[in-house]
């Protein structure tokens, strides 16, 4: 990597370092091209960051932390990662989803062994995500792409289907405990929407499957190790990193044959400016953004003390109760108004990859859903929500850092108004991302591809938007000579 004022010319050049554009630039670089990869801020990764946030040698991760999608990303799959120092760890236990009676739903990988856990909803779980999870790897390339085209495995994309276009609220009620349905429900929470809006159960769907297929687990060291091995990769096949870069015009950028914008479309707009089609431009800055993050890093001593014992041993915890106070919660946060308690996801990495702990000082990364650019008390209410389900937290806290929506938009411009989604995902948006089209990677100004997040198949670290993104490129693009 290095710092450069200067730019040469390249065959391919990628504005942005986070999963996406770091996926695009390995792609290209395996198919011969010189690419560089520009990076406004100091250090690579965008999200897929990992700093000591509140004490020196405890590793909190900036802004994804568990990664139920990486491992069963087509792409991310296929390439060496292992051999450039990437090394995934599990925990005992993938999901709690605790009560308020101190009862806990829990997702662990073995599905029968989930299933024994939800008692008498164990036949309806395995009925809904049995089919899906037996048949994962093959569906994952037709889930992980856009939705205007033919699926290779249309079966199985119509039993997906089935599930996915339902309201979160409706398969929720497939089950009958507060457990399964709490437990399905956090997971559905991920996409920043109404739980009673339809097509809002294809993010619990998918999360639940990929779960149960391939567990969610982090990486040893923090998300920025999948960052460093992308890196790595790319170095390796010849590409460049260029940091302290940023592209606000197209005169920022090194003449190339590809360009690949991992932004959003408001971003590319901006930067394209009259080299993008009138109706194109028009798209672009007319794509609306979700609710935002507020999140609180804590090093807490000895751990999180649940009230429910599995929440004890969990990578990952949902803290908002049961169904409907989830629903109820998402429903607020999406007109604009502050659920005094808001839905909080929480991780626990240091579980499965201790390496991020010092000594009996643990690394406890949470955030709430909050209304996009939201400038309340957050950590007031995310100790306030923790303490419910954890009694005596406070007491345990060691030091926090806070990072408010509108920090979120200053660390990372893709992420407006505190949108770490890189988009509202209502119905519009999840089918026609960031437009209706078999080819939503075009831009429509020549040897220019966007690949972000607001492409399909959306947010995660799975680095499919860049991935199929650069196979649209290369496949209009001449060969490198």
């Amino acid at each position: 990597m290095s710092t450069a004022p200067g730019l040469p010319d390249t065959d391919a050049v990628v504005v942005g370092s986070g999963p996406n554009g770091l996926a695009a630039a390995v792609r290209l670089a395996q198919a011969g091209h010189r690419v560089t990869v520009l990076e406004a801020a100091a250090t690579i990764g965008g999200g897929t960051r990992t700093e000591e946030l509140t004490l020196p040698g405890l590793l909190h991760d900036v802004c994804s932390a568990v990664h139920p999608f990486a491992l069963a990303s087509p792409y991310l799959a296929s390439l060496p990662l292992a051999d450039h120092g990437l090394v995934w760890r599990w925990p005992e236990i993938d999901l709690a989803h605790p009560l308020d009676d101190g009862t806990a739903g829990v997702l662990v990988r073995d599905l029968d062994e989930t299933c024994r856990g939800l008692g008498r909803d164990g036949a309806a779980w395995k009925g809904v995500f049995g089919p899906l999870m037996r048949h994962f790897d093959a569906l994952a390339d037709d889930i992980l792409g856009p939705v205007v085209r033919v699926p290779d495995h249309p079966v199985s994309m119509a039993r997906f289907g089935l599930r996915a276009a339902l309201p979160a609220t409706v398969l929720a009620r497939r089950f009958r405990t507060p457990q399964a349905q709490a437990l399905f429900a956090g997971s559905a929470a991920h996409a920043f929407r109404p739980l009673s809006r339809p097509v809002t159960a294809s993010v619990g769907v998918m999360l639940t499957a990929a779960g149960h297929r391939h567990g969610w687990p982090v990486p040893e060291g923090g998300s920025a190790a999948i960052s460093r091995a992308l890196a790595s990769l790319l170095t390796e096949l010849g590409g460049e990193i260029v940091t302290g870069h940023a592209v606000r015009t197209s005169a920022d950028l090194p003449k190339a044959r590809i360009t690949m914008l991992d932004t959003g479309p408001q971003a590319a707009a901006e930067i394209l400016g009259d080299r993008l089609p009138v109706r194109r431009q028009r798209t672009y800055r007319r794509w609306r953004y979700g609710p935002g993050a507020f999140k609180v890093d804590l090093a807490v001593r000895g751990g999180v003390p649940w009230t429910a014992e599995p929440a004890r041993r969990a990578g990952t915890v949902h803290v908002g109760g049961t169904l409907e106070q989830i629903a109820s919660a998402e429903a607020a946060v999406c007109r604009g108004e502050m659920p005094e308690a808001p839905f909080i996801l929480v991780a626990q990495q240091h579980l499965a990859d201790p390496t991020r702990s010092v000594g009996d000082v643990h690394p406890v990364w949470a955030y709430a859903h909050v209304p996009a650019r939201w400038e309340g008390d957050g950590e007031k209410v995310i100790l306030d929500q923790l303490e419910r389900f954890a009694p005596g937290l406070r007491e345990l806290v060691v030091a926090t850092a806070v990072r408010t929506p509108a920090d979120h938009e200053a660390d990372n411009a893709n992420y407006v108004g505190g949108d770490i989604a890189g988009g509202a995902n209502d119905l519009l948006q999840l089918v026609g991302r960031p437009r209706l089209s078999p080819d939503p990677y075009a831009t429509g100004a020549p040897g220019v591809w966007l690949c972000s997040s607001a492409t399909p198949p959306g947010a995660g670290v799975h680095g499919m938007c860049g991935f199929r993104a650069a196979e649209r490129a290369l496949a209009t693009t001449q060969p490198p000579r």
